[in-house]
């Protein structure tokens, strides 16, 4: 069996394959693609293949497919700029007959009209359409995308957001890409859409409150409305365009996109998810 990891010179990729060899896959059944191989180096020293893949270059992405079984699909980092090059892989999977494609959506792709879902909606769909086996790993928010926020806690003492009391369930990189190695790897999964949660689905008042032990420093949560932040955005030199995307994403979580927790991901990783105070605490190193 032959696995590979695409975008694995990012955060969630390489994790995934380290949780891949932590589960005692082979490293010579492991193919690391990345548009910069040089940046894995690394994981080739361990014994991974590395293949130069780069989702906007179909010649790349088709070389690294050849010989694999089974691929785990990373989503691209550029909302709105990412369905071609998901297509291109999708595409290059079903001429080589993988077996299985596991993809990494997002939170209710398509069942929340919400301007992150969009692309995963579309990226499912041609998933759908094209017949691969596949297994859909939608990821709730990452603990880490709380870093900006604690580091300016640490300054300011204050966490804004104008999601109001909405509940966010996330999880650590680790705990999703461990997830995402258990749907590639084991039986069981083909034809499943999960909705990768951690454990718990906090406020922004416990994320301040987890945020005052992290720093050894009182935090407070300060609410704002949409039109506070959009003007705070605005201030800070940001386009139209990312005022309306991030204000747009604050709505939607308000709305509730987050907060869904089922203990899905805690059930197929074996152990309980990252607590909103430790993924907190790794964030400071």
């Amino acid at each position: 069996m032959t696995y590979l990891v695409t975008a694995a010179s990012g955060h969630l990729g390489r994790l995934a394959v380290e949780s891949l060899l932590t589960r005692g896959v082979d490293s010579a059944e492991i193919v690391a693609g990345a548009r910069n191989p040089e940046r894995i180096q690394d994981l080739a020293a361990r014994g991974v293949r590395t293949v130069e893949l780069d989702y906007d270059r179909p010649g790349t992405v088709a070389a690294a497919l050849e010989g694999i079984d089974r691929i785990l699909l990373i989503s691209g980092s550029a909302p709105g700029a990412r369905v071609a090059g998901h297509l291109n892989v999708i595409e290059a999977a079903t001429a080589a007959g993988v077996e299985r494609i596991v993809y990494t959506s997002a939170p209710q792709a398509t069942t929340f009209d919400w301007a992150l879902g969009a692309d995963h909606r579309a990226t499912e769909e041609a998933i759908t359409a094209s017949g691969l086996p596949a297994v859909i790993v939608r990821n709730n928010w990452y603990t880490e995308n709380y870093a900006g926020d604690l580091e300016r806690a640490a300054e300011s003492g204050v966490i804004a957001s104008s999601v109001g009391d909405a509940r966010i369930a996330s999880a650590s990189r680790v705990d999703y890409a461990a997830g995402a190695a258990v749907a590639l790897v084991e039986e069981g999964h083909v034809g499943n859409v999960y909705e990768f949660a951690g454990d718990v689905a906090w406020t922004f008042d416990d994320l301040a409150a987890a945020a005052s032990v992290v720093l050894g420093r009182e935090v407070t949560y300060q609410r704002l409305t949409s039109e506070q932040l959009a003007a705070g955005l605005e201030a800070a030199g940001a386009d139209s365009g990312t005022v309306g995307f991030v204000v747009g994403l604050d709505q939607a979580i308000a709305g509730g996109v987050l907060s869904g927790t089922d203990g899905t991901l805690a059930r197929l990783i074996g152990r309980p998810t990252t607590p909103l105070i430790d993924g907190l605490r790794a964030l400071r190193g």
